[in-house]
């Protein structure tokens, strides 16, 4: 209601059900349906709802679309897709009458005809029901007793009454539609195992259904519907819808999501309401009611992070304008945007929300599709946490499709970020070389390739080449010490409000894998077409990368001149390569990369732990020291990376508590794993006499966790700390002997009081290689 009150008129049947009884209701406690609906006590109501007007200063939705077009170079406004929807006065409503009067209507049928239009008030329900797809279904409500009896049913009983008084309902209807509403939450709770708590924002999300006047047995199909296919899983503060949504804010609106990010105002902060009640909570019944029409036509549950995106893209200027407000000031204005949204904005709001769905990659649906929807799929854990995730992350196998797309839809400009050598050996035929390193080793230099990174951009964009993109996508190798410093530069690109920024997940060794597994018959089949070599040198990848390839002699002229741009950056970038940073042995000896080829990956080939009956040696006899504090050598010769885990131990759930008091654990250290993306993971580190555990806490369920990883202590060659940051400790596990080390496994913790822990472990370490050489 956007003024006063509101009088509802209401069904003059509830369907066929039958009457309920109620048990432990606060009112009329065992009665029969009727005896309850002639003794309801209502309390005094509440004053209305009050709606709160558009904050000062938000520009109108239209004024978006011309800032929006002027950036495109159009002229007149942006419409995508819309075809003049809510313009039109008139829509074919006897069309649409017809269509439902018919029967068997599905909703493509209706999308053709209502064409995105405003509902007729008195069709509306029939074109829901027929969205949500619960047309003709049958009464979940039969089956059920009709008790009451919930633990928190009191506070169940009270949020509906309180719905009821603002509703402003006639008494006499008052009643009936009360026990409605309150048995369609505690049937759903009942059959959900779910407890209610007023905070869910269900009651604002019935109360467009509540107007359609549907008989109780629809009321609940529909709430059910829209709960199970529009409502995300984890729609809670913290939860990770609101982890997704601030990365889709950063990809499109960088300058707004940093300012946010400075102000510690999470999405979930302003948000939750939106996104539980799919804005019902802040919007008048009318607004609501034809932002629904849209979305349930949509039919595309994602399109709600658009539509949310666009009401803070339309309050920009104003939000980055409260720089002197406090955050609790920032989060009140921003709570009560959707409540300055009237009719006449919301074709425009669609239209914006459509144009930068189109701008978005796919991957940000397919990657998250989990959280809609009845899937029985599990999140895997190093997924779910996104509240640590750098920006947004594209499949490799988007990357290689987007770019095949002619004009219209999502195109990547790739960067590989490795160093030279390695893209030298191979590397994505249309990717831009920028070597991370850069960036500390020589300041200037790195400067002056992202302006030839940002000019081979433009140029590819204006030839129209495969190689062109307005998104960037970064890729590393996928180990994780390569990847440290690309997440650098991704860091500046941000810094610096860059939008369209990505990363490409699992970077050049998950292109690899894609490219292993769509070419099944191996690498002669197609995998030259994608890979490019720049030493020659390569005996695993075909020699007809140079040959001609379906888009004609433009593009390898692109590709060619990408490549001449990059192989100019890295004649230099060798050499400032071969300066080492001395760390934590502050030794001058340079340290060579990894040497890198290109071999057909192995589907066999799985990771190992490094176990007690491997080959250590005497790892600390006639060995330079490994045991100091100060600075890590990042990337030793032969380091190889490893995650540490294996199938089994991700399957392996324990108790942390029953794992900290057994008997044999003789340290334990509380922690953070850091994984090389900084993404990091609450968790335990454990030593016994023999081996070292890591215990990852599982964030869903309290007090368990999953065995990360168990090392033997006799396997550490290596335990390095960094002066700026003493308390992130690595781990370092391989053989050692006098000719070298070989290093298998590498680990790295942020450990409260780290010099306590690293000299427990180390003389742990010490007991065990004394007893083995004795």
């Amino acid at each position: 209601m956007a003024e006063g009150e509101e009088v509802l008129p209401l069904p003059t049947s509830s369907g066929d059900r039958c009457p309920l009884p109620i048990s432990e209701a606060p009112a009329g406690a065992g009665m029969e349906r009727e005896d309850r609906l002639d003794q309801v006590q209502r309390p005094a109501p509440p004053p209305p709802l009050a709606v709160p007007r558009q904050p000062a200063g938000c520009s109108s939705f239209q004024d978006v679309l011309e800032r929006v077009a002027s950036g495109l170079g159009l002229a007149g406004g942006v419409r995508v897709d819309w075809s003049g929807s809510f313009a039109d006065a008139e829509l074919r409503e006897k069309d649409l009458e017809e269509a439902l009067e018919a029967g068997g209507c599905d909703l493509e049928t209706l999308r053709n005809i209502i064409q995105g239009r405003p509902l007729p008030a008195d069709l509306r329900a029939k074109v829901w029901k027929i969205a949500l797809n619960i047309a003709g279904k049958g009464d979940s409500l039969a089956s059920w007793d009709g008790i009451l009896d919930l633990p928190e049913q009191n506070t169940i009983h009270k949020d509906c009454l309180e719905f009821i008084d603002q509703l402003s309902v006639p008494e006499e209807k008052a009643a009936e539609l009360l026990l409605d509403i309150e048995s369609v939450i505690t049937f759903y709770c009942k059959s959900r195992n779910i407890k209610y708590s007023t905070s869910l924002s269900w009651i604002h999300l019935l109360k467009p259904l509540v107007h359609l006047q549907l008989p109780c047995s629809d009321l609940y199909n529909c709430f059910y519907a829209i709960m199970n296919k529009y409502i995300p899983r984890d729609c809670s503060l913290k939860g990770r819808p609101f982890h997704l949504f601030r990365l889709l804010i950063q990809y499109h609106e960088p300058e707004l999501c940093s300012f946010l990010d400075t102000k510690k105002i999470t999405p979930d902060s302003y948000a939750l309401n939106w996104l539980g009640s799919l804005f019902a909570c802040y919007c008048s019944i009318e607004v609501t009611q034809a932002i629904w029409d849209g979305y349930l036509q949509q039919a595309d549950p994602f399109f709600i992070y658009f539509l949310m995106l666009i009401i803070l893209v339309n309050a920009k200027e104003v939000i980055l304008a409260q720089e002197s407000d406090s955050k609790e000031e920032v989060i009140q204005f921003l709570e009560k945007t959707p409540s300055s949204l009237n009719l006449e904005d919301i074709e425009d709001l669609f239209s914006l929300a459509q144009y930068y769905c189109s701008k978005t990659p796919a991957s940000f649906r397919k990657d998250n599709h989990h959280l809609f929807g009845s899937t029985l799929l599990g999140i895997k854990d190093d997924d779910a946490d996104l509240s640590q995730a750098l920006c947004l992350a594209i499949s490799v196998s988007e990357i290689l499709q987007a770019n095949q797309l002619q004009e219209e839809g999502v195109r990547f400009f790739v960067v590989d970020c490795r160093p030279a050598e390695q893209y030298n050996a191979g590397h994505l035929s249309t990717a831009f070389h920028l070597d991370s390193d850069l960036m500390l080793q020589n300041p200037s230099e790195f400067a002056q390739s992202v302006k030839s990174l940002l000019e081979a951009q433009k140029q590819s964009i204006e030839s129209g080449s495969i190689a062109g993109g307005e998104h960037l996508c970064f890729m590393g190798s996928g180990r994780e010490e390569e990847d440290m410093y690309m997440n650098m530069v991704l860091a500046h690109f941000l810094q610096k409000n860059k939008e369209y920024v990505s990363i490409a997940s699992g970077g050049f060794m998950a292109l690899q894998q894609h490219l292993a597994d769509i070419n099944v018959d191996g690498p002669e089949n197609g995998y030259g077409h994608w890979i490019a070599s720049t030493s020659g040198s390569r005996s695993s990848i075909n020699s007809s990368v140079d040959g001609e390839s379906s888009n004609g002699s433009n593009d390898r002229g692109m590709k060619s001149l990408v490549n001449k741009m990059t192989i100019a950056l890295k004649t230099k970038s060798v050499n400032v390569r071969e300066k080492v940073i001395s760390f934590i042995e502050n030794t001058s000896t340079p340290v060579d990369r990894m040497s890198f080829n290109l071999p057909w990956p192995d589907r066999t080939c799985t990771e190992r732990h490094v176990s007690s009956s491997d080959r250590v040696g005497k790892p600390y006899r006639g060995v330079k020291p490994v045991f100091s504090i100060g600075d890590e050598e990042e990337y030793d010769t032969d380091e190889i990376d490893s995650s540490s885990m294996s199938d089994d131990d991700r399957k392996e759930v324990v108790n942390i508590q029953t794992w900290i008091n057994k008997p044999d654990i003789k340290h334990h250290f509380p922690c953070k794993e850091v994984k090389e993306n900084g993404h990091m993971f609450p968790s335990h580190l454990l030593v016994t006499a023999t081996h070292m555990y890591c215990l990852r806490e599982i964030l869903s369920r309290k007090g368990l966790a999953y065995i990360q990883s168990r090392q033997a202590l006799n396997s550490v060659v290596k335990i390095t700390s960094k002066k700026k940051h003493p308390e992130l400790i690595t781990f370092k596990y391989g053989n050692s002997s006098a000719s070298g080390i070989e290093i298998l496994a590498i680990e790295r913790y942020l450990i409260p009081n780290a010099g306590d822990a690293t000299k427990a472990i180390k003389q742990q370490i010490m007991k065990v290689l004394d007893a083995l050489e004795s």
